[in-house]
């Protein structure tokens, strides 16, 4: 484990936030608390964390609603908390990005062991991949699937590609109700490609109940 590695815990437990600081801190980790997803955002803002330790039952946004909202925007370890029997709860946060997932009530010492699993992994991701010099302003780090999915927009120029068409290109298999996965890895995109990332998607445009289009010169 890598010293001091940051992990910030989201729940609205204060007694929860306080005795796994406590736990956490002495394993050698900096921890940082939020008890809502506007104090989760607050936190990014000041610091980034390399994990994050995810209630799904928050007040307000659910877990759930960060989780997708994190893997969107943040290339962070992402371990969901859920009830002990809710399955639902556990393959969904799954579905959108989450890493792991750890169920109440939950042993610290289970916990440290998956943390420390998921630094591992996230450690050992392979180096980023050079992207094109065709697309202008991609930053330099891109990992395999963007650079999939960038490939299949550049060989696709001013043409509206379905959700299925893109898994076909970058995945080889169709896409399923419910399955937004392209659409996590289209934001995860935008944000190297657009802009402004933080404005109305320009080269990459979603066209309603039809898929995604690549407008090369709309930079």
């Amino acid at each position: 484990m890598i010293s001091r590695t940051r992990l910030l815990i989201v729940d609205d437990d204060p007694s929860v936030r306080e005795m796994l600081r406590e736990y956490l801190e002495g394993h050698g980790f900096e921890v940082a608390e939020a008890g809502s997803g506007a104090q989760m955002r607050d936190q990014f803002e000041r610091e980034l964390p390399d994990a994050v330790l995810l209630d799904v039952r928050l007040p307000g946004e659910d877990g759930l609603v960060l989780a997708r909202y994190l893997r969107e925007h943040y290339d962070v370890g992402i371990i969901m908390v859920t009830a002990s029997g809710d399955v639902v709860d556990r393959v969904v946060g799954l579905e959108i990005g989450a890493d792991d997932y750890i169920a109440k009530p939950f042993d610290p010492r289970e916990l440290l062991a998956r943390l420390k699993s998921l630094l591992r992994r996230l450690q050992a991701k392979p180096v980023a991949e050079h992207a094109p010099s065709t697309a202008g302003a991609i930053s330099p780090i891109m990992t395999g699937r963007k650079y999939d999915l960038l490939k299949t927009f550049l060989a696709n120029p001013n043409r509206v590609l379905s959700r299925d068409q893109l898994l076909m290109h970058t995945r080889n298999r169709e896409w399923e109700p419910f399955d937004r996965s392209i659409d996590i890895r289209i934001g995860r995109l935008r944000r190297k490609i657009e802009p402004d990332p933080a404005g109305e998607p320009r080269c990459i445009r979603t066209v309603r109940n039809a898929g995604y289009m690549f407008v090369p010169d709309a930079g």
